[in-house]
């Protein structure tokens, strides 16, 4: 079936019993009220406050998601990572609480979910991820009981505190990683660490622990310097990576997970027991950009077609796109957004005065590797897998200094600057600069 036929069907069901529908039109709409939405939306209006901006956003909260391992690890409470969307969406733009369902670029049209009609000059596209937990096999049935967890959904986090603090009274715990792209790489590895802290701080009331880390990857980080820092925090711990171990299959009441392993381009089968297992599931862009002409030619992930400097779609020129969703070849996280907003907010404005691209994004983005309590790797980078640093000291070892930036400067910065729109250096920044070398830009 074409997409014309698929938009004709959609539109003629929701209809309403007047035949009429509602319409309407904005200068610029924006899907997705996350981090990128309204960092971008908040750029752009700080920059030309006569803009007519709307926000499509079907959640009434908004949720820190970097905070939810922490909240799994016992440092954070979880109802901090959560604030009203209402409290968040830019004075100045419209919040259309509603989900997009069809995408039509060829006529500057979306379609939501309440089958409203929405025009536009121009379209940003960042709805975040989607999270495919079907396609693991058993997994959501077997997911908030028998030991099996994960962190990339809210409520779980509380169950994944519990057994790494309570519940897990020893044996095999496994923290796997898909092979697809996922929203925060290293997030896999984070709780892993926190967890085998927890587990040997217990080992004096009998806690006798093997930890696996099952990854699709060929190894523990993408960057290599910073995974040859990982290599060194796994062999000190312990810990024994699995690579090229992709999970298929979640057996709950057996308490087994079943990999696909491919090695020499021959895949096989292995069933690893477990007692605990942390379950980071394949992820892709939303179906509705998957099924829409924005979404890359033949790609299964869906992600929508950006060329990777200017951040404009590859075939449509008024459409723009980061974040999460986005074809962007580099890590999926709220500091690679940092980072590519202001690209799209030039390019745009330019666009609006039928100039060209103004500005370059460069790939940078941003993880802060937890390696366990107290510790972390600021892992910053470029498109060119380059380790690059905001601070003035080596950006491959674990420090004290950056656990304080990921549990208590992070999150300010995300609330009060990121998503007013406001850069990072400013007031909440200068004392750093003084007590762990942080290097201002000019």
């Amino acid at each position: 079936m074409t997409l014309s036929s698929n938009i004709s069907q959609t539109l003629v069901a929701n209809l309403d019993q007047d035949g009429t529908r509602k319409t309407l039109r904005h200068q610029i709409v924006v899907i997705g009220g996350g981090a990128a939405g309204i960092t971008v939306t908040a750029q752009l209006l700080n920059r030309n406050p006569g803009l007519d901006i709307a926000i499509i956003e079907p959640s009434a909260q908004h949720h820190y998601q970097p905070g939810w391992t922490l909240v799994g690890g016992g440092v954070f409470r979880l109802e901090d990572t959560t604030r009203d969307e209402k409290s968040l969406i830019p004075k100045g733009s419209t919040w259309i609480q509603d989900a997009v369902v069809t995408l039509d670029p060829d006529n500057n049209t979306v379609l939501t979910q309440d089958g409203v009609q929405i025009q536009y000059d121009y379209l940003v596209v960042c709805p975040g991820i989607q999270i495919d937990w079907h396609k693991v096999k058993g997994l959501p049935e077997a997911l908030g009981k028998n030991g099996v967890t994960s962190n990339y959904r809210r409520d779980l986090t509380l169950y994944t505190r519990q057994l790494i603090k309570q519940d897990f009274t020893g044996g095999t715990a496994i923290f796997t990683y898909p092979n697809t792209p996922i929203k925060c790489g290293g997030a896999p590895q984070k709780i892993m660490y926190m967890a085998d802290d927890s587990f040997k701080e217990r080992s004096g009331v009998g806690i006798n622990s093997r930890v696996l880390f099952c990854t699709a990857g060929a190894s523990m980080f993408a960057v290599k310097a910073y995974s040859d820092s990982l290599d060194q925090v796994v062999a000190r711990r312990g810990i024994e990576p699995r690579f090229h171990h992709n999970l298929v299959e979640i057996r709950g009441e057996a308490k087994e997970a079943v990999f696909d392993v491919t090695e020499n381009s021959e895949t096989r089968q292995v069933v690893i027991p477990y007692d605990m297992i942390h379950v980071v599931p394949p992820m892709s862009a939303p179906d509705f950009i998957k099924h829409s002409p924005l979404a890359v030619p033949n790609n299964p992930g869906g992600w929508v077609d950006v060329n990777k400097d200017t951040l404009r779609h590859n075939r449509y020129p008024n459409v723009f796109s980061i974040g999460d969703a986005s074809s962007l070849p580099t890590s999926k996280t709220a500091a690679a957004v940092r980072g590519e907003a202001p690209t799209l907010v030039a390019n745009l404005l330019a666009a609006l005065q039928n100039q060209a691209p103004q500005s370059t994004y460069n790939g940078y983005t941003c993880c802060p590797l937890i390696t366990g309590y107290n510790s972390t790797i600021m892992a910053e980078f470029d498109y060119s897998n380059r380790p690059l640093s905001s601070f003035l000291m080596d950006p491959t070892k674990e420090r004290w200094s950056m656990w304080l930036v990921k549990k208590y400067m992070l999150p300010r910065l995300y609330w009060e600057r990121m998503l007013k729109g406001k850069p990072f250096e400013g007031e909440l920044l200068k004392p750093l600069q003084g007590v762990i070398g942080y290097r201002a830009k000019p």
